[in-house]
């Protein structure tokens, strides 16, 4: 889609020969022009607004200072505070608090409504005809739709963020944000975070416009700022700055956005078929897409060589230079074998010896504290990391690539990955990789069409993580406990008389985490025009996820994953003590090689607490005692686990499944 001449709609005239100036708002209630500044609809301003919108980069948008009448705007706030509750979402592309669809505030109980008064005005305004053609008139978008309202209330407190994308979603035409953060006395500061970022595009040969890595165009927020821009399939991408810690004021930054859509059917300036062809466009369709040709880094998938079944005297002697003593003895590879082939997924801690992993920590810990020549993964709707990749190369390597280059090649440490799980190799793919605190991440994706699970034919590939995070303080509990259950009571979740069983703070952070875990999960929806801003967000306690892997030091994580199983790095936010560093690998499987009780599902192992742990023996120490007790405790766990998932699908009372209208929106 070509760029609209924004001028073009300003004292223009439809098809049907209705003007879309604002000529023709003087007919609406007086109370609609009120809602908003004194001089707004001065066509001097909307000129300067149109003109400022033409020449701004890296796409068109707009800022509009002082929007709204500010006794309006801090009588909103009021009512939101005192009335309204969030409630904290998180998935692969966001943390945020939100409340429900505020275009369902009609239908909320009479009681209800009237503690909302000025919410409601505030809404009416901003979807009535008189701002929305002057939305028209600054951006030249075209019509927008009066009967589908599309906005909710979103609140960021230090350590919430959302990633890129570009908003293209079903019938969205306009996408705004509102802040309602600061005030005129103490306005929100820069350096808090929680930015509005828009990021420059690339043409590639074909004509793709792919995001560049870095944002070019910086809007921090500020009270009763409107920031708007037409949303433009490959075009629009954006982000919102994680908010930063700190011990100086309040930062809780609070914003109503949503978007105005194209007309729906019976409105002028429908178009049949427009909504389906917008959504296949969208960025949510570019991660599922096959086509990975704009990715970096391209995968350089290897074939691996047939090996003996029996290791030699040297293949021992070159394995002992990096891997711990412990991880090479039959009875320990037998006991790895026998977990894998129970729940396709082994954890091994202090994988590497330690007269290898102590210089590795040191240069590590080092490096943590530098910035690096690495490339940057993009796109940024997918990924954003550092990276490196094998190369055949004589100068002299640091420690973190001698294994990336010497061992993970090598077909010694293929020979030791096929004794651990029983499956043949056929290719390897290769990276070490560094996720910047501040910075990195990857959205959940499947397996791709260059992946050694597809060059094999067997739809499955071994995915290895040698976890090398020097730095401490990477939380765990949360997702290794899973989510708490609560009773839940029928009733809106803002409706006054439900008081749940424990009180909790407004925003409740309470599960809050660093981030830099990987995810594995099931993938339940594979209709692509879903929305990347909600992606995978749930509202019960089943969030799909198989296992997790945590930033660590010097621990082996393996796992057999097939075109079922989703994957994300959770993004590493600035208040992480460092860089998640890790050295993975994906390895093709031969077809028919895999283990005939494997899942519909692909990857078990769903607690993720890592059972072949218990196979891990120090130097020094011997834990047979400890590995009976882990036994124990297993079985013990399952039980637990089988009896809870029976006592929560009988005592659901459906608390939600009478409310369709208040069950969220995009942030």
């Amino acid at each position: 889609m070509g760029k609209r001449k924004a001028s073009s709609s300003i004292g223009s005239e439809s098809k049907k020969g209705k003007t879309t100036t604002l000529s023709v708002l003087s007919k609406e209630p007086e109370n609609v022009k009120a809602a908003f500044r004194d001089d707004l609809f001065d066509k001097k301003v909307l000129k300067e607004y149109n003109e400022q919108y033409i020449n701004s980069g890296p796409y068109r948008h707009a800022v509009i200072p002082s929007l709204i009448n500010s006794p309006l705007l801090h009588s909103v706030r009021k009512e939101i505070l005192e009335h309204l509750s969030f409630t904290p979402k998180e998935t692969d592309i966001y943390r945020l608090h939100q409340t429900g669809d505020l275009a369902n505030l009609s239908g909320l109980p009479a009681e209800l409504q009237a503690k909302l008064p000025s919410l409601r005005r505030l809404r009416d305004a901003l979807y009535s005809q008189t701002f929305r053609d002057y939305v028209c008139g600054v951006t030249g978008c075209g019509a927008l739709s009066g009967q589908k309202t599309d906005m909710a209330i979103n609140v960021y407190t230090p350590g919430c963020h959302l990633l890129t994308h570009d908003d293209v979603i079903g019938s969205r035409r306009v996408s705004y944000i509102l802040y309602l953060c600061g005030s005129e006395e103490k306005p929100w500061k820069p350096e808090w975070g929680g930015a509005l970022r828009l990021y420059p595009t690339e043409k590639a040969e074909d004509g793709t416009l792919v995001p560049k890595a870095e944002w070019s165009r910086y809007l921090p927020p500020a009270w009763n700022q409107l920031a708007f821009f037409e949303v433009v399939p490959g075009e629009s991408f954006h982000d919102v700055e994680e908010v930063y810690d700190g011990a100086d004021g309040d930062r809780t930054r609070m914003a109503i956005s949503g978007w105005f859509h194209i007309p729906q059917k019976g409105e002028d300036g429908y178009i049949e078929g427009l909504e389906e062809e917008l959504g296949k466009k969208s960025s949510l369709t570019s991660l599922h897409s096959k086509s990975e040709q704009y990715d970096r880094p391209q995968p350089k998938v290897v074939s691996c060589a047939d090996a003996d079944e029996t290791f030699s005297a040297d293949e021992i002697d070159f394995l002992l230079k990096y891997v711990h003593p412990t991880y090479l003895t039959p009875d320990t590879l037998d006991q790895l074998k026998e977990q894998f082939e129970e729940d396709q997924f082994i954890q091994i801690s202090s994988f590497l010896r330690n007269i290898y992993e102590e210089p590795l920590r040191k240069y590590l810990a080092e490096k943590d504290k530098e910035k690096s020549s690495w490339p940057v993964a993009v796109p940024p709707h997918k990924q954003k990391f550092l990276y490196l990749q094998p190369e055949d190369s004589k100068k002299d390597l640091s420690p973190i690539e001698e294994l990336l280059n010497v061992l993970f090649p090598s077909q010694e440490f293929q020979k030791l990955l096929q004794h651990a799980t029983g499956l043949k190799l056929i290719s390897r793919n290769i990276l070490a990789r560094r996720f910047r605190k501040g910075m990195d991440y990857t959205l959940a994706t499947g397996l791709t069409a260059s992946s050694p699970a597809a060059t094999s034919g067997s739809g499955m590939q071994l995915e290895i993580s040698l976890s090398l995070t020097p730095s401490e303080g990477w939380e765990q509990t949360v997702l290794e406990e899973g989510p708490k259950k609560v009773k839940k009571k029928k009733g809106s979740r803002l409706n006054p008389d439900y008081v749940p069983e424990e009180p909790v703070k407004r925003f409740n952070d309470s599960e809050r985490q660093v981030g830099g875990h990987e995810i594995y999960m099931a993938a339940e929806d594979d209709d692509p025009t879903n929305d990347p801003a909600i992606y995978q967000a749930q509202q019960d306690d089943d969030d799909g996820m198989l296992f997790a892997n945590y930033p660590s030091w010097n621990t082996l994580n393996v796992a057999l994953r097939d075109e079922g199983v989703l994957k994300f790095m959770k993004y590493v936010s600035a208040s992480a003590k460092g860089d998640r560093w890790d050295i993975v690998g994906e390895f093709g499987v031969e077809e028919g090689d895999s283990s005939d009780d494997e899942d519909e599902e692909g990857t078990k192992g769903a607690d993720g607490e890592g059972d072949g742990d218990e196979d891990n023996e120090d130097e020094d120490d011997d834990d047979e005692d400890d590995d009976d007790e882990s036994d124990e405790s297993d079985e013990s766990d399952e039980s637990d686990e089988s009896d809870e998932s029976d006592e929560s699908e009988d005592s659901y009372d459906g608390k939600f499944d009478d409310e369709p209208e208040w069950q969220g929106c995009s942030p």
